[in-house]
């Protein structure tokens, strides 16, 4: 049972290390206004919605490693993982997005990454898909996204064992630990876990910090 390491960088720019692999999650291209600029290879890259805040693919390759780009719904397998992606609704700055949401198991933990969405009434597609994520990372900053209470009320109703928010800024972030009761969330630069870690756990939050 291999360790697993999750580092946030910012809005939802994520890398999840499992042994030599790399998996990254809407990496913040160079055009983008957030000031995030981060460039290291991976192997599997996931981009839920096409915008500067979450494409930038080109940040994502080094040296001799280019990523597998996985951009919008349908079923892969890349390096004997299966990821599904579900179809739904991203609202930024009040432009309607395609947003994907991504569900896909690495040494049998379920991971849910709902992206840019802004509607708390998923598909029954997507509901069933997602069914009890060991992990979900869910926005909570609003801006046309779902907003504290949204997302609350969201990741509450899919069950996950451990939630973590992401696209935050420090009143969202807090809205968003008061509804769901978990003002006292452990807050960590790196989250690193195995299978077991999360035995018992239900709606735990976790907030990383941005590295």
């Amino acid at each position: 049972m291999q360790i697993m390491i999750i580092t946030y960088f910012g809005k939802q720019f994520f890398k999840i290390e499992q042994g030599k692999l790399v998996t990254a999650f809407n990496p913040v291209s160079k055009s983008s206004k957030t000031g995030i600029n981060t460039h290291f290879g991976a192997d599997i890259a996931l981009v839920t919605t096409n915008h500067p805040d979450y494409n930038g693919l080109e940040q994502l390759s080094h040296g001799e490693r280019s990523p597998f780009e996985i951009t919008g719904p349908g079923d892969y397998e890349v390096k004997e993982i299966f990821i599904k992606g579900v179809l739904s609704n991203a609202l930024i700055a009040g432009k309607s997005y395609i947003n994907t949401i991504y569900i896909f198991s690495i040494d049998n933990i379920k991971v849910v990454f709902l992206g840019a969405l802004s509607d708390g009434e998923i598909s029954k597609e997507a509901r069933e898909a997602i069914n009890n994520p060991d992990i979900l990372f869910v926005p909570v900053g609003d801006k046309g996204m779902l907003d504290a209470k949204g997302a609350a009320k969201l990741a509450s109703s899919l069950e996950p064992k451990m939630i973590i928010p992401m696209d935050y800024d420090s009143a969202s972030l807090k809205a968003f630990l008061k509804e769901s009761g978990e003002e006292k969330a452990e807050v960590v630069d790196k989250l690193t876990l195995k299978l077991k870690d999360l035995d018992g756990k239900e709606g735990e939050v976790v907030v990383l910090k941005e590295a």
